[in-house]
């Protein structure tokens, strides 16, 4: 390799988000806040103003479809490319436990100190202790039934047997609803985290090129 060969490759850094990892995640950032504005609009019409009661219910219905769809393009990926690493679970509870705390710590108050981060990065383990887990609940747990509730409110008539069967209308409206107080904290949170980068867009970046800032963190 030439010396501009490596200057490239070390200011780019490491290849961390594949661009179907990229595609997904601003579309589905998009759909996310979509989502949330129209969902406020519908479930609380009288404090809001964004839009009329009947385009609020057509939009979300209509990104919600949108979002349910990218999250079949993000599972077939992940399933079918050695990326799936990144999802695995830990399978040592002592070791995950104490890095887990080791992460918590260092966000906690060592990320203000200047202090080195515990994880460092690659492909194939990008994730830390605590966002593995998170990732983990919302992208397989948390997404799921917030896709499975909101079919069911699309088409009440249709479902109606599914609604029955998980104790009624009122229990699948307040599972929506729990599930779209999550979104939005998670949603905040994310936005916050990405930002504590070297400089607030560092992580932002990433998330375009794709490429992890080597002195970003």
């Amino acid at each position: 390799m030439t010396n501009a060969g490596k200057k490239t490759e070390k200011r780019k850094g490491v290849y961390l988000h594949p661009l179907p990892v990229r595609i997904w995640h601003w579309i589905n950032a998009l759909g996310v806040v979509i989502l949330i504005l129209t969902g406020a609009q519908i479930r609380y019409v009288e404090m809001f103003g964004l839009m009329s009661f009947e385009s609020a219910v057509k939009v979300h219905n209509w990104f919600g479809l949108a979002i349910v769809a990218n999250y079949f393009l993000w599972l077939s990926y992940y399933l079918f490319s050695d990326r799936i690493s990144n999802y695995h679970p830990m399978l040592k509870p002592k070791s995950y436990i104490k890095n887990f705390i080791k992460q918590a710590t260092f966000y906690s108050h060592g990320i203000f100190k200047g202090e080195g981060r515990p994880h460092y990065v690659h492909p194939y383990e990008k994730f830390n202790p605590m966002q593995r887990m998170t990732y983990q609940v919302v992208m397989l747990i948390t997404f799921p039934i917030q896709f499975i509730t909101g079919l069911m409110l699309w088409d009440i008539k249709f479902f109606a047997s599914w609604i029955e069967f998980v104790g009624g209308i009122r229990v699948v409206s307040t599972l929506h609803v729990l599930m779209f107080t999550m979104f939005t904290f998670f949603l905040l949170v994310h936005a916050y985290m990405g930002a504590l980068g070297k400089k607030p867009s560092t992580h932002y970046k990433e998330m375009i090129t794709g490429y992890e800032d080597p002195d970003g963190h």
